[in-house]
């Protein structure tokens, strides 16, 4: 049985055994926020940790909209607090009766995280309220529902309601936490690389050569905008674990995340032309599709840009 642990800020990060956890779990979901002001304290490092770990995180948002474009910033809110960490699948967890028509509410909540990028989206909804709310099922890409029975641990329940997963318990244990836990299971029809791999797949194990050494990031985000770079990767051939707006997430275990980084850092490499008799700069410029400023910026050296000599070399790249 697939074994999914649901977390906030409640599991504090000095009390936990990550390693140990995620030994025994196949996916953990994390909550970003209660409602837009309060933002969960440890829901980053839940992230970075477990995903350090290699075990997919997803993330959930307790919802506490009072009309739809209240619903829509909350959205918003949760998807750029979120979006560094590209969970799996966003759920947006319905417990509470925040605004009259939370049918209404909830599509708006879920057609702004799309809109914003959020490729899968799911509702977690209180059993309770499954029929009262009626929301928009067919909105969601999964549908988690809660559903104890005994609640003493251990699976003696089913929800009434068709649902992907089902949170059975709030009292389980498990290794490396000293605490009562959310567990949940599969009950979806859908194969399981559907919940833990972004598009729906397995990770690409196809392989990458590395040219040159290159900065090392943790997430695409950073690697796009140099920032937070937290090693180098040496050159060498790795294994693509992900691909995300241009950049690429290389690991030399198969299977495992690794850093993330810029493929363009490896084409920087500096070119040069040698100048033939009546050559121009603006010539040269042309035949490699520069402007003249563009090569005279790469040439510091150039003083006057009328004038070259034959056999000078010039740096085109």
């Amino acid at each position: 049985m697939k074994l999914i642990l649901d977390v906030s800020h409640h599991q504090v990060p000095s009390k936990m055994d990550y390693d140990a956890l995620a030994k025994q779990i196949d996916l953990i979901i994390i909550r970003t926020q209660y409602g837009s002001n309060l933002i969960d304290r440890y829901y980053k490092k839940h992230h970075e940790e477990f995903q350090r770990r290699g075990t997919p995180t997803a993330a959930y948002a307790w919802v506490r909209g009072v009309s739809e474009n209240d619903m829509k910033v909350e959205a918003r809110d949760f998807y750029n607090r979120t979006k560094q960490f590209q969970p799996t699948f966003w759920f947006v967890d319905v417990e509470e009766k925040s605004m009259a028509n939370m049918r209404a509410g909830i599509s708006a909540y879920i057609k702004e995280l799309r809109r914003l990028g959020a490729k899968k989206v799911g509702i977690y909804v209180g059993h309770h309220l499954y029929k009262s709310f009626n929301l928009k099922m067919e909105e969601a890409d999964a549908v988690w529902l809660p559903h104890y029975g005994k609640n003493n641990g251990t699976v003696n329940s089913t929800p009434k309601y068709p649902c992907d997963f089902h949170q059975y318990t709030d009292k389980g244990r498990l290794k490396g936490y000293n605490g009562p836990l959310d567990l949940n299971r599969v009950l979806s029809d859908k194969p399981w690389s559907y919940f833990v791999h972004k598009r729906g797949g397995q990770p690409t194990t196809k392989q990458f050569a590395v040219t040159r050494n290159v900065g090392a990031y943790r997430t695409a985000k950073q690697a796009k905008e140099k920032k937070q770079r937290v090693g180098t990767v040496q050159s060498g051939t790795y294994f693509i674990f992900n691909e995300s707006n241009g950049m690429v997430n290389v690991t030399k275990q198969k299977g495992i995340p690794g850093s993330w980084i810029d493929p363009a850092e490896m084409r920087q490499t500096k070119q040069y032309y040698t100048v033939k008799r009546g050559d121009t700069l603006s010539h040269i410029a042309a035949k490699n599709g520069l402007t003249v400023s563009q090569i005279h910026a790469l040439n510091p050296q150039i003083k006057n840009v009328n004038i070259i000599y034959a056999n000078e070399k010039v740096r085109i790249k």
